[in-house]
């Protein structure tokens, strides 16, 4: 039997079995209880730096838009380079917070990084690509080469 692993939806580590027989509930349900409802030392705070993001990718007759959602960021923080038609966009943060009192000092630390990496056609014009940050939403405009971009429907007379 093998088991994955999986983050759940509060970023901590979970352990799924996808071969568990169903013909067997008591073992299934303490399996269940392992696994899932007993809090365990990975399951607290794990994974809550950045995730990889989603990505909209949306066609039109003259252009590409890619949409990302990537909140809390600012637009210094990233790096979008394109190289041999692969566009790659990525960010690296990292946070350190120290507070002393008395007799305690505590001190937090976290790093967080992503990159996603697309294949651009060769129908994007590159000297004209575009980015900006508002709001958490990243937006990459992707226009097409004049030649590519495509062309209304007319209709052809018969001689």
């Amino acid at each position: 039997m093998s088991t994955l692993a999986k983050v759940s939806y509060k970023g901590g580590l979970t352990r799924t079995n996808p071969n568990r027989s169903s013909n067997l509930p008591v073992w299934s349900l303490i399996d269940d209880i392992i696994n899932g409802a007993l809090p365990s030392v990975f399951s607290q705070n794990f994974n809550t730096g950045i995730s990889l993001p989603m990505v909209n990718i949306k066609e039109t007759s003259d252009a590409y838009f890619v949409e990302m959602a990537v909140p809390g960021l600012k637009k210094s923080d990233f790096d979008i380079d394109l190289d041999n038609q692969v566009l790659s966009i990525s960010t690296e943060t990292d946070e350190a917070h120290e507070q002393k009192e008395d007799n305690y000092t505590r001190r937090e630390f976290g790093y967080s990084s992503f990159q996603r990496t697309f294949t651009l056609p060769e129908t994007v014009d590159d000297g004209k690509i575009e980015a900006k940050y508002d709001e958490g939403i990243l937006s990459i405009h992707l226009p097409k080469k004049q030649e590519a971009k495509q062309k209304p429907a007319r209709s052809i007379k018969i001689s």
